[in-house]
Order: C-alpha cells, then structure tokens, then sequence
C-alpha cells in the first residue's frame, strides 16, 4: 500500500518512522507502528537497504503491511556505493549507508502530502533529524534498549569530555553514569572501544542529538528500571547546559504475534508434551553465534546438567574478512555437536536450526528458564512472559544489559568462567548454572522476582496503566499537529 492511500484508510497526518535495518530495531518499529495504527495514525516505515547481507526482509514486510492496513513501507532510494568507512563494526557501516540516504529522505519528506506530523527514528538514524528540522517536522528518537542504556548515551558526551583515553584502554575501571550501576570499561560497548573508529563518531554524535529532538519514546516501562527513568527525566543526565528532551516510557512493546517460521510449530508441539516450567531454552538472538568450540562446550554442559531443554543452534561465524556479514548457512548439528549427543538426550532436549519463535517458547508454560544474549527484545519477552534468565552477553549493548539486569533489576545473573586462554565457557560452567536456575532456592526466588516484573509489566500496558497513558498522549500531541 503506498503512503497516500493508507492516510486515507485511517485519516490525518501521518507519523513517518525510520528504523535502523537490524531486524530487531526493525521489529521494535513495526511494534511500535501497529500500536500508532491501532489508535488511528496512518504510518509510513521508511526501509532502506543495509550496508551488508542481513537476509531478505522483503516476505516479512509484505505479511506486515496485509495484517497491519494502516502501515504502508516506503523504500529509500538504494546508495549504490558507500564512501570509505573506517571501522571495525558494522554499526560503522550502518552510519555511514543512512547518512548516504539523507538526500532520498529529505525528497521524500518534502513531497509528503500531508506533511508527516512527526518523523520518529531509530538511535542510529540520528541524521535524518538534520533532514526534518529543515523541513518544519517535529523529530522524535524512538530508543529500542532500556532507559539505562538511554541514560548512558546523553551522558556519553560528558565521559568523552572527560577521559583523554579510549574505553578499551581503561580495563576493569569503572565507568560511572548517572542513574545506573557503575560497571567495568570492558563491559561498554564494543564499537566505542576506540575513538577512531567511524562507529564511535556515529554513536557520539547521535549522543548528541538526543539533546536537540522534541522527545524520547523508549520501550521501557518505569518500574523496570526506576532509579534510570528519575535519572533521565530529571536532566541529571544530559551535558551540562543542554535541554533534556521529554522522555515517553511506552513499553514493553514487543511481538504481538510470532510469524511461524520453518520448524516453529514442531517446536511448540514439543514443549507442549513437557511439564509446566521445567525447559531451559537457549537462545542468542538474530546474529548471536558461537564457534564450533564453544558449542560443543554447551552441548556437553546441557547434557550432564540433566535438565530439560530446548536449543537453538546457528553455524559459527565465517572466518573469511571480506564475507564477515553474509548471512551464513544453515549449521551442520552431526559436524558442530558431539558425537551421539542427540541420540543421548532425545527424551528430554530438542535442539532447532537457526530460529526459534521465541516470543511463543517464553510464553510457553513449559518454559522455566533462559539462556539469553541480553539483547533488549529478549530481555522483554522474558519479562513479559515472567521467565528468569541467565545472562550471556555476545555483542552491541548486551554486556551493559548484563549488568543492569543482574545488579539493578535482579531478573538474571550471569554466566561466567569464561577461560582466559581458551575465551571459551566451559561446560562445567553452563551446566552447574542451568542446574542453579532450574533447582536452587536462589533460582526460584529470581524467577518470583521475574513474575512480578511481568505483572508491573502488565499493569504498565492496560488501560490507564503508565505506558498506555504515555503512548495516549504522545498521539494526542500528534494528532493536534
């Protein structure tokens, strides 16, 4: 459906939202999309192609704009050569292909009719706000993490002020933000690693830019995260001398609904054949791999542990440079697994290839715990679907999350023993740790402390509850435009 023809579905102007091409900023937006169309705002998704291979979202958006009439997809001229970027990350090269798109934005913004009431981006597509200050659109930052992590960006410009060194240099040093448990340098980020790296410049200047919008959606909800929210909200954070912009806590926002992929029914047919709460499930997001060591490691650890499980297994990550972002095959489970392993725990593990549909497994009642990648949009599922996680960060945000969500929020702790020779987790480690969670007295108490954040959760998404009367207002204001 094009632009014009879902504002007349819906009627008024339209709130135009412009999400990064990861597919779990995607997914986030399209949410957040859904839940504007449900109370009568026609919304344009502006879709630009990503710098690398990430698989095609072609099918997913077609399903998306069928079930969902007022959202239509607008797709951003493709910027057939990228200039040369220096970076490690490919957040690096995330930056530099939406910086490239700005002239294909900006037309069509200026050709809208009528003129968007606001346009709301991702964290990474903080140039395009450049782009609608120009124009006369009020521009909002859709944040897809948690109000910590928020709190950490405003204050970014602060510690860089500060510290003539790079993170990477400041090893177990604590780095202290307002509002959030201090943690280890070599926890941060990892593209900020390094002041040199174009992915740093980008993250710095989106930091900064968070002080000149007209507001902050975050999907978050306050008390989750109470002490950050208070933090933010009071400027406390913000550069000195600069405005904090209105903060909307509007979460969790997370899948309404799971578009069953291959094997996903198979998997939902076995936890159904399993007793309430007694399957881990073992999951590490969209691009979250392991080498062929380390899932041996785990396989080992999941079968002497002696607990019920369910695993999502993807192929290692490619060696070769030059294909570091293609998406890779599917895994080979007799090469990656030791020999026998599946025959061994046929009766009480199921291990999938590559996805899972993981808000319908959390929601699961036989699900009673989580090995998690501390990825945002799995810490919420979890905590919508009251399960209690182990922490294993792999990359972007997810070593903060881990400590937030340990040290603040109490919802996980962590898996640790990581080898200093090997960099592997040994399997000792994940099966003493699975083994603590499902069975120890500790374990129960955090998944009780886990069910109480789902129903705050809950209340914060009912009518009237702080997130829906956040969200409510948000649309007034936008509808008034």
């Amino acid at each position: 459906m094009e632009e014009g023809a879902a504002a007349a579905a819906v009627g008024g102007r339209p709130v135009v939202l412009y999400p990064s091409p990861g597919m779990g900023h995607l997914v986030s937006m399209i949410e957040l999309g859904k839940n504007l169309g449900a109370r009568g705002l026609p919304v344009t998704i502006l879709v630009i192609d990503p710098p690398y291979d990430a698989g095609a979202t072609g099918p997913f958006l077609a399903g998306v704009s069928a079930a969902s009439p007022s959202i239509s997809f607008h797709r951003l001229p493709k910027v057939e050569r990228l200039a040369p970027v220096r970076t490690k990350h490919h957040e690096g090269l995330t930056f530099q292909a939406i910086r490239a798109s700005n002239p294909g934005l900006r037309e069509f913004l200026a050709a809208a009719s009528p003129a968007p009431a606001a346009l709301v981006v991702d964290f990474f597509c903080s140039v395009a706000l450049g782009v609608a200050r120009d124009l006369g659109v009020p521009g909002y930052f859709f944040f897809t993490s948690g109000a910590q992590v928020l709190a950490f960006f405003l204050y970014l410009p602060v510690l860089h002020a500060r510290a003539a060194k790079d993170f990477r240099d400041m090893g177990e040093e604590p780095v202290r933000v307002p509002g959030i448990a201090p943690f280890p340098a070599t926890h941060g980020i990892l593209p900020l690693m390094a002041r040199d790296d174009a992915a740093y410049e980008g993250f710095l200047s989106s930091s900064a830019e968070l002080s000149r919008c007209d507001g902050v959606i975050v999907n978050t909800f306050r008390l989750l995260e109470p002490r950050a929210v208070e933090a933010v909200v009071a400027g406390r954070c913000t550069p000195p001398g600069l405005p904090t912009a209105p903060v909307h806590c509007i979460g969790p926002l997370i899948k309404s609904q799971e578009v069953l992929g291959e094997g996903g029914e198979a998997c939902l047919a076995w936890l159904d054949a399993q007793p309430e709460a007694s399957v881990v499930f073992l999951c590490f997001g969209s691009i979250g791999r392991f080498g062929a060591e380390q899932i041996r490691e785990v396989a080992a650890g999941l079968e002497a542990c002696g607990q019920r499980f369910l695993w999502v297994v993807r192929a290692p990550p490619i060696d070769d440079p030059a294909r570091k972002y293609d998406k890779p095959p599917e895994p080979d489970l007799g090469a990656l697994l030791p020999e026998g392993f599946l025959a061994r725990t046929k009766d009480r593990g199921l291990v999938v290839k590559s996805w899972a549909p993981q808000r319908d497994v959390l929601a699961h009642a036989a699900v009673g715990g989580f090995v998690t990648h501390c990825g945002w949009n799995s810490v919420l599922e979890a905590v919508m679907a009251g399960v209690p996680m182990l922490a294993w960060p792999l990359y972007a945000e997810q070593r903060m999350n881990r400590v937030f969500l340990e040290e603040e929020m109490r919802l996980a702790v962590a898996v640790e023993g990581y080898d200093s020779e090997s960099g592997l987790v040994a399997a000792g480690e994940v099966a003493a740790k699975v083994r603590w969670l499902m069975e120890s007295d500790s374990g129960r108490a955090l998944r009780e402390r886990t069910l109480a954040a789902m129903r705050q959760a809950h209340d914060a998404l009912r009518q009237g509850g702080e997130s829906e009367a956040a969200l409510a207002g948000l649309v007034d204001e936008w509808r008034r435009a």
